[in-house]
């Protein structure tokens, strides 16, 4: 008995449903990771672009908490969360538009199954987070254009260049959504070119990503150099070119990938089961260029597995299309593997981090706790807690200067710093470092009040991040301190030590790194 579309769009919505509890229980029980209170600053200092991103994601983090009036966990991601959710509706309303609802049910299942698009981007709150939303409207747009040339509208031209503009504006790889449509373009529909609606919608693009350009234009064209300098590196390394292709394996859930391989080694069926071929090309154009760049630059570049993820959204449509015709179930054996392991995964991070902690990192006291992820996501709490008790005990023996400001070399752990730690206390962060170390903190160091003569700081140093607090700061402090020891226990497991430094006697003022790096 065939399943009605009505019941393919109920399984939607309780795939949405309960792809939402589970990520609100985890927002509650993970601490924000270190990109997260990274992009913070974002939020916390609205620019119209920042030292190695676009703006969007600051953006999207102050109108869920309220311009920063509701801070927690759960707030900062609860618009990774409510953006991960559209984009399954709209994953869902591209497929059935290829093929059938069958086919963009498990074309959403694959979107809800991906650790990538559904943990990584899709609960933590990073740039790919508003990224995948117009990523996938740019998609769908394409889509309709491709299959109902006839009712895409001059109205709709201007929308696909507006949702282009702010996947950009998100993370500038959004422009490969035109790469990708113009080589769809010139190897397929070359009468597309003679239509004035495909130039408008550039032009609108192009006007979206004119604050990215102004703000470089201002600072030296400084997030480009940063980028130039991490696809730089000379000589073939196959170690990261096998490290990308296993990170993406592990990152798109292994079962959900080895679907997609499926489905493309038998392209041919696709094209012939989809309503359009064509379609299918277009998502070919959209997908695989994008991956073949990112793999290319990996042979020779130290790369992260996450950069090639938006290419994954064109290949769960083209894998949503072939399982809908050559699986009888609603959902195939091999996905049911990939819901039992997306289940294990996160039931195992969450028994990590709460219930069985494990000591994954170093052992030695030195570097206690390096390399072992479950620092990333618990302890900041009880540690600011801690830390604040030192502070208001340092306050009342008058052994530091009033309101002493925390210093920082590097933005992590800068940003839990800032984000769990300085408010407690209402203490300044100050960077002093190389602006390749401390990125956004150097132009927070701008909007506020700098370091003076004679102040007394604060050093934290985590054992899982070592530093020398005496080769980072002894020019400017006259004494640093013997620390004071936070130790974080779980259920027993010392996982990693805080050692609190106090630095004594400002002597010598730091130079803007701001001013330094526009030289």
């Amino acid at each position: 008995m065939a399943i009605t579309p009505v019941v393919y769009q109920k399984k939607l919505w309780w795939l949405i449903g309960i792809s939402m509890v589970v990520k609100i229980v985890l927002s509650f029980f993970l601490e924000l990771g270190n990109d997260e209170v990274y992009y913070y600053t974002y939020a916390l200092q609205p620019d119209w672009n920042h030292f190695d991103h676009p703006p969007m994601v600051g953006w999207m983090i102050r109108v869920f908490t309220f311009n920063l009036h509701w801070l927690s966990a759960f707030s900062m991601r609860l618009g990774s969360l409510i953006a991960a959710a559209i984009s399954t509706i709209v994953i869902f309303e591209s497929g059935t538009l290829l093929k059938n609802e069958k086919a963009g049910w498990i074309a959403a299942l694959l979107y809800t199954l991906s650790i990538y698009t559904s943990i990584i981007a899709g609960l933590f709150v990073l740039p790919d987070s508003p990224q995948l939303l117009f990523f996938t409207l740019s998609i769908y747009l394409m889509l309709s254009w491709v299959m109902k040339p006839h009712f895409f509208t001059l109205f709709d031209w201007i929308l696909l260049g507006l949702f282009v503009g702010l996947a950009t504006m998100s993370k500038v790889h959004g422009l490969y959504l035109w790469v990708g449509f113009g080589l769809f373009v010139l190897f397929n529909q070359i009468k597309t070119l003679q239509q004035k609606g495909f130039y408008l919608a550039v032009l609108v693009t192009l006007f979206c990503i004119v604050p990215i350009v102004y703000w470089n234009f201002q600072n030296d064209f400084i997030t480009y150099k940063f980028h130039s300098k991490r696809v730089s590196h000379t000589g073939i390394s196959l170690s990261s070119f096998f490290q990308q292709i296993g990170g993406e394996f592990f990152y798109q859930n292994p079962l959900v990938y080895i679907a997609i391989v499926i489905s493309l080694l038998r392209i041919k069926n696709v094209k012939y089961q989809a309503k359009s071929a064509t379609a299918i090309n277009l998502l070919l154009w959209l997908s695989l260029p994008l991956i073949l760049i990112f793999w290319s630059l990996s042979l020779f570049n130290s790369t992260l597995p996450h950069w090639t993820g938006p290419a994954f959204i064109s290949l769960f449509l083209i894998a949503g299309v072939y399982w809908a015709s050559y699986s009888r179930k609603a959902i195939p054996v091999l996905l049911k593997w990939a819901i039992g392991f997306m289940g294990m995964a996160t039931l195992g991070l969450l028994l990590l981090v709460k219930v069985f902690p494990i000591q994954l990192g170093s052992t030695k006291m030195e570097n206690l706790g390096e390399y072992n992820p479950i620092n990333d996501l618990t302890g900041w709490s009880y540690f600011s807690n801690e830390f604040n008790k030192i502070v208001e005990k340092d306050k009342a023996t008058a052994r530091m200067s009033n309101q002493a400001p925390i210093v920082v070399h590097k933005w992590f752990p800068g940003g839990h710093l800032l984000f769990y730690t300085a408010p407690l206390m209402k203490a300044r962060v100050i960077a002093i470092g190389a602006l390749e170390d401390v990125h956004k903190f150097a132009w927070l160091n701008v909007t506020q009040e700098p370091l003076k003569i004679g102040e007394d700081a604060y050093c934290i140093v985590p054992s899982n991040l070592p530093a020398n607090p005496t080769e980072l700061y002894g020019a400017y402090f006259t004494s640093i301190q013997a620390p004071d020891t936070i130790p974080i226990i779980s259920k027993g497991l010392l996982l990693r030590n805080f050692y609190v430094y106090r630095l004594k006697g400002c002597k010598a003022l730091p130079t803007s790194i701001v001013a330094k790096a526009a030289k």
